[in-house]
């Protein structure tokens, strides 16, 4: 900060200090602060050098009357304000979003719409001009806000492939067919044959494509598909202790269920311990994510790893290159099996 003439309170540096102390012109500081185009290595470095000395700041707001950008992104979770708070999934994304961004030193606006009305609300903010790209988390089929942003030409990355949109939005997420597929091949290996499912909602794609993992397993082991051994849920723990509760009722001779997400599958854990049945010797259990819910499960769950932080920084990449003008992408990651207390074999137990 500098002095101002009667010596009281600073005043923040500003970008013609920067140009003085550099001993170059204001438009070279300015291209400098916008990407560096036309400007000589030597002449870079010294503005660079310039800013570090001053503690110059950039003043986003008069930037973004410049570019026409906001410099920040929205995280929007479509879904009820306490699923942000219960489910950890989601506070590790926003984390690492968060994370990726900074390398960039664009901050992140949390945006949560669980109802219609936060929905449309929202959706005038950012179509507003407010912020220059979206990541969208939990996009349900029916949900009207990715094919409204995208309508309105707003750069938008989803954290799985949305319902019905296709290749027309971007999107990043972890392979939940093959995940799916190696966890019900990890229970059937261990001599378990009567394996239950809870899936997550399937107007999502991580419920369908879980679900589709599982069949497809069933089937390639000669076994048939029983719709008394499956039962859906909303990825909350209540959901999935109402889930197994529902799965012990309809069938009771059950020795596995695959949960489709560890926050889940500590409900199924509390519903098989309230009827008395021992996990992993009477009924395996495995869950999906690999969340801090799978480590505070008793037993600790098998479950299947989602590389959150490859998500994230995907998200990230994906996005600020459409931003940037690039068409949209479809990225998808591979998934991995962490065995832990929760299964065992049966000839083991």
């Amino acid at each position: 900060m500098t002095m101002n003439a009667a010596g009281g309170r600073r005043r923040p540096p500003t970008i013609h200090d920067v140009a003085r102390e550099a001993g170059v012109s204001r438009g070279t500081v300015s291209r400098v602060l916008n990407g560096g185009h036309y400007v000589s290595p030597a002449a870079q470095e010294a503005v660079n050098a310039a800013i570090r000395r001053t503690g110059y700041v950039v003043n986003r707001h008069a930037r973004s009357l410049i570019t026409g950008r906001s410099d920040s992104v929205g995280f929007l979770l479509t879904e009820p304000q306490e699923r942000f708070f219960e489910d950890p999934n989601f506070n590790v994304l926003l984390r690492g979003c968060t994370q990726a961004l900074a390398a960039h030193d664009i901050p992140l606006l949390l945006m949560l719409a669980g109802t219609e009305d936060e929905r449309r609300r929202i959706t005038r903010y950012i179509t507003a001009g407010h912020v220059d790209g979206v990541l969208l988390v939990s996009s349900h089929s029916g949900d009207p806000v990715a094919d409204e942003l995208r309508a309105a030409g707003v750069p938008l990355v989803a954290c799985g492939k949305p319902i019905g949109l296709g290749s027309k939005v971007s999107y990043v997420a972890a392979d939940d067919r093959d995940g799916a597929r190696d966890m019900v091949r990890h229970l059937l290996s261990l001599g378990r044959r009567r394996v239950g499912m809870v899936t997550g909602p399937l107007d999502t794609p991580g419920g369908v494509e879980r679900l589709a993992g599982y069949q497809e397993v069933l089937a390639e082991a000669g076994l048939r598909f029983d719709e008394g051994l499956v039962v859906s849920g909303d990825y909350s723990r209540a959901s999935g202790e109402a889930g197994g509760e529902r799965l012990l009722a309809q069938a009771p001779d059950m020795d596995a269920v695959f949960v489709a997400s560890d926050l889940m599958a500590q409900g199924v854990l509390t519903a098989l311990q309230r009827a008395g049945r021992r996990v992993p010797q009477d009924v395996a259990v495995g869950g999906f994510d690999d969340s801090p819910a799978a480590l505070a499960s008793s037993p600790e769950l098998t479950t299947i790893r989602q590389p959150w932080d490859r998500i994230s920084a995907e998200m990230v990449r994906v996005l600020l290159a459409q931003i940037g003008g690039e068409d949209p992408a479809a990225v998808i990651l591979p998934t991995e099996l962490v065995t832990r207390e929760s299964t065992r074999s049966a000839a083991s137990v």
